[in-house]
Parts: structure tokens; sequence; C-alpha cells
């Protein structure tokens, strides 16, 4: 069974180190700042994220669940990214949960550090990735400009 994702101060310091590295432009070159107008105050939230790419294209993976900025993205429709001092406004586009397995894959092979919070393996079969989208949300990053 899959580790429950909870915020309490250990995870609170975690992510102010990550967030602050990934401000410097430090760390992992998938590591971004997402931000997101929130639901119901429509002020901006911002949390450490993993932006997963291949070719052109790029995906947010909600390793740690159907957290409160994936409601907010999903509300919005929209997120910032940014990383060092780049930043760009992106529309989301929800997978469907057979168009996330290939990113899930991804993520497990290039984010092991999150594995405890999936119910799957690097050896799971397709149909249990896709049942895990459900649990773990898969937004498709599309600039302004592109189809959806």
């Amino acid at each position: 069974m899959a580790k429950t994702y909870r915020v309490g101060a250990g995870t609170r310091l975690i992510n102010l180190v990550f967030a602050v590295m990934t401000r410097l432009g430090r760390g992992k070159d998938y590591r971004h700042i997402l931000t997101v107008r929130g639901r119901k105050t429509g002020e901006p939230r911002s949390t450490p994220v993993d932006v997963m790419q291949n070719g052109d294209q790029r995906w947010l993976v909600a390793a740690y669940g159907v957290t409160n900025w994936v409601h907010n993205a999903r509300a919005a429709g929209e997120v910032e990214i940014a990383r060092g001092r780049h930043r760009e406004t992106l529309r989301v586009v929800e997978l469907a949960p057979e168009d996330s397995v290939p990113v899930l894959r991804q993520y497990l092979r290039e984010v092991p550090v999150t594995r405890a919070y999936f119910d799957v393996t690097l050896d799971s079969t397709d149909e249990q990735f896709a049942a895990e989208a459900s649990r773990h949300p898969v937004f498709r990053l599309v600039s302004g400009t592109a189809d959806a």
C-alpha cells in the first residue's frame, strides 16, 4: 500500500529547501516552482513540482496524490512554472488514464524518491499504471498558442 502524503514540519522544511534551490536554478533540471490561482481565494499558491519532458512535450505529475495544487489547476485551467529566472504561463490538460501510462512510467524512473507514494513498480502492467492515474493525475502543459 502506498504512503499517504502528509504536510508536517519536515515536509515544509524540505519544500522550502527545494523551493529556494529551484528559484536559484539549482538542483534537478525537472524541478520547478508551480504557481496556480487558489480555487477559493483566487490568491496565488506556489509549491515545488517535477516537470517531466519528452521531446517538446511536458507534463506535471501529481506524485503525492490529488493535493491542493491539483484541485487548483483543474479549476484555473492554467499554471505558471518557474525555474531560476525563467517563467511561463501554460494551460493544463488532464490526461486520460491510458494516456498517463508512459508519463507515469517515466516519472517513476526519473524521480525515485516518490515511489513510496505509488501502488505500482517499474515492472507493473500498463493496466496497473492506468489505474494509478486516478490517484496521481497527469497534466499536459500547453503553451497558450498551441492546440490542446
